[in-house]
Protein backbone atom coordinates (compact mmCIF):
# COMPACT_ATOMS: atom_id res chain seq x y z
CA UNK A 1 0.00 0.00 0.00
CA UNK A 2 1.67 3.26 -1.16
CA UNK A 3 0.17 5.87 1.45
CA UNK A 4 2.32 9.14 0.99
CA UNK A 5 0.99 12.36 1.03
CA UNK A 6 1.28 16.36 2.00
CA UNK A 7 0.56 19.51 0.50
CA UNK A 8 1.56 23.24 0.64
CA UNK A 9 -1.46 25.25 0.38
CA UNK A 10 -0.87 27.54 -2.57
CA UNK A 11 -2.55 28.90 -5.77
CA UNK A 12 -0.13 27.97 -9.01
CA UNK A 13 1.65 31.08 -9.46
CA UNK A 14 2.67 31.19 -5.79
CA UNK A 15 5.02 27.75 -5.73
CA UNK A 16 8.50 27.93 -5.74
CA UNK A 17 10.44 25.37 -7.89
CA UNK A 18 11.52 24.12 -4.41
CA UNK A 19 7.83 23.54 -3.03
CA UNK A 20 6.80 21.50 -6.65
CA UNK A 21 10.24 19.70 -6.26
CA UNK A 22 9.39 18.51 -3.05
CA UNK A 23 5.44 17.89 -3.28
CA UNK A 24 6.47 16.11 -6.73
CA UNK A 25 8.95 13.91 -5.01
CA UNK A 26 6.50 13.43 -2.09
CA UNK A 27 3.25 12.73 -3.51
CA UNK A 28 4.48 11.12 -6.56
CA UNK A 29 8.18 10.10 -7.04
CA UNK A 30 7.78 8.24 -3.94
CA UNK A 31 4.68 5.91 -4.79
CA UNK A 32 6.50 4.79 -8.65
CA UNK A 33 10.00 4.25 -6.38
CA UNK A 34 8.37 2.14 -4.27
CA UNK A 35 6.00 0.27 -6.54
CA UNK A 36 9.32 -0.60 -9.27
CA UNK A 37 11.76 -1.38 -5.88
CA UNK A 38 8.62 -4.00 -5.28
CA UNK A 39 8.06 -5.64 -8.50
CA UNK A 40 10.24 -8.30 -8.25
CA UNK A 41 9.01 -9.43 -4.95
CA UNK A 42 5.70 -8.76 -6.26
CA UNK A 43 6.40 -10.69 -9.41
CA UNK A 44 7.38 -13.65 -7.12
CA UNK A 45 3.91 -14.13 -4.64
CA UNK A 46 1.60 -16.25 -5.84
CA UNK A 47 -0.92 -12.94 -6.17
CA UNK A 48 -0.02 -9.70 -5.69
CA UNK A 49 -1.67 -6.32 -4.99
CA UNK A 50 -0.14 -3.06 -4.89
CA UNK A 51 -2.60 -0.01 -3.40
CA UNK A 52 -2.09 3.52 -4.10
CA UNK A 53 -4.04 5.98 -1.48
CA UNK A 54 -4.44 8.65 -4.04
CA UNK A 55 -6.68 11.30 -3.31
CA UNK A 56 -10.32 13.26 -4.60
CA UNK A 57 -7.93 16.06 -5.85
CA UNK A 58 -6.53 13.90 -8.38
CA UNK A 59 -9.95 14.16 -10.04
CA UNK A 60 -11.43 17.15 -8.83
CA UNK A 61 -9.17 20.66 -8.61
CA UNK A 62 -8.96 22.18 -5.54
CA UNK A 63 -7.68 25.67 -5.69
CA UNK A 64 -5.12 25.59 -3.06
CA UNK A 65 -3.46 21.91 -3.95
CA UNK A 66 -3.18 22.38 -7.59
CA UNK A 67 0.50 20.61 -7.58
CA UNK A 68 -1.00 18.06 -4.86
CA UNK A 69 -3.81 17.51 -7.50
CA UNK A 70 -1.43 16.92 -10.62
CA UNK A 71 0.96 14.75 -8.54
CA UNK A 72 -2.04 12.42 -7.59
CA UNK A 73 -3.35 12.51 -11.12
CA UNK A 74 -0.19 11.61 -12.30
CA UNK A 75 -0.25 8.46 -9.55
CA UNK A 76 -3.77 7.99 -11.02
CA UNK A 77 -2.49 7.86 -14.11
CA UNK A 78 0.51 5.36 -13.79
CA UNK A 79 -1.90 2.86 -11.56
CA UNK A 80 -3.78 2.82 -14.45
CA UNK A 81 -0.98 1.91 -16.79
CA UNK A 82 0.47 -0.74 -14.06
CA UNK A 83 -2.24 -2.69 -13.97
CA UNK A 84 -2.16 -3.52 -17.62
CA UNK A 85 1.39 -3.91 -17.38
CA UNK A 86 1.64 -5.88 -14.70
CA UNK A 87 -1.65 -7.86 -15.06
CA UNK A 88 0.45 -10.76 -16.51
CA UNK A 89 3.02 -11.14 -13.89
CA UNK A 90 -0.34 -11.88 -11.92
CA UNK A 91 0.30 -8.33 -9.62
CA UNK A 92 -3.47 -6.25 -9.27
CA UNK A 93 -2.88 -2.45 -9.15
CA UNK A 94 -5.85 -0.63 -7.47
CA UNK A 95 -6.41 3.38 -6.35
CA UNK A 96 -8.21 4.53 -3.74
CA UNK A 97 -9.15 8.26 -3.59
CA UNK A 98 -10.86 9.79 -0.54
CA UNK A 99 -12.28 13.34 -0.02
CA UNK A 100 -10.63 15.33 2.10
CA UNK A 101 -10.51 13.41 5.79
CA UNK A 102 -9.48 15.05 9.32
CA UNK A 103 -6.36 15.06 10.17
CA UNK A 104 -3.67 17.60 11.66
CA UNK A 105 -2.82 18.29 7.72
CA UNK A 106 -6.12 19.13 6.35
CA UNK A 107 -6.69 21.37 9.28
CA UNK A 108 -4.39 24.03 8.60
Amino acid sequence: INNVGTNIGKTVTDYTAEDVSFLTSTNFESAYNISVLAHPLLKASAAASVVFISSIVGALPIWTAPILGANKGAMNHLAKFLACDWAGDNIRVNVVAPAVIKTPLSQR
